[in-house]
């Protein structure tokens, strides 16, 4: 069972990114600020959950949350700033949307900067810990898959909507075949290295 709080703050702020091992589109982060009162059985970290009860839960905690918010950090950053930086500033955007200032900051994962001198707490696996921060796991999922939908129809023969733009054999295939679009990360390295053996 998730629990709702980490602090004895009133306005205490969950958040997380999705997307961050992907060849190609942004990272994506969201945070949210739970009601006192909120509650939800399906609830849990998106990436156990399906992807229908992922878009049934989206206007859900959208709807039931104190507040929001979401921000994309793309490529051409990632490229410039690295992975990591990229997903710590994506987070903080999404912070910056939230239309309450939080009081105390719980995250995903082991690595965090400080945001505009608020305390925070970095937690391995909280989107299985936190309510707040599986709410933020399954809007950033949402939202970037969206995103990826969308770019999908730029670029079918990648077939982003389904692999998300995550390193799948298909996707492989397809960067070997067709070479490199505008929203590869061009940092990653987008194809394994091959070996040839001179007999």
């Amino acid at each position: 069972m998730l629990k709702l709080k980490h602090s004895n703050y009133n306005f205490e702020c969950g958040t997380d990114e999705a997307g961050r091992g992907c060849l190609a589109g942004p990272v994506t982060a969201a945070a949210v600020i739970l009601k006192p009162n909120f509650k939800n059985e399906f609830l849990n970290d998106s990436k156990l959950i399906s992807k229908k009860k992922r878009d049934l839960l989206r206007p859900i905690i959208e709807d039931e949350a104190l507040c929001f918010g979401f921000a994309h950090v793309f490529q051409e950053d990632i490229d410039k700033i690295n992975i990591l930086n990229a997903s710590i500033l994506a987070m903080h955007k999404s912070i910056e949307t939230l239309s309450k200032i939080p009081e105390f900051i719980i995250v995903d994962g082991n690595k965090f900067k400080p945001y505009s001198n608020i305390p925070y707490e970095t937690i391995i696996k909280g989107d299985g810990k936190y309510l707040s921060i599986a709410a933020a796991s399954v809007l950033a999922k949402t939202y970037r898959d969206a995103y990826m939908n969308k770019i999908h129809e730029e670029f079918p023969m990648y077939n982003w909507k389904q692999n998300k733009g995550y390193p799948t054999k298909e996707h492989r295939e397809a960067i070997k075949k067709y070479g490199i679009t505008k929203y590869h990360r061009k940092s990653f390295r987008l194809l394994p290295e091959q070996l040839t053996l001179e007999l």
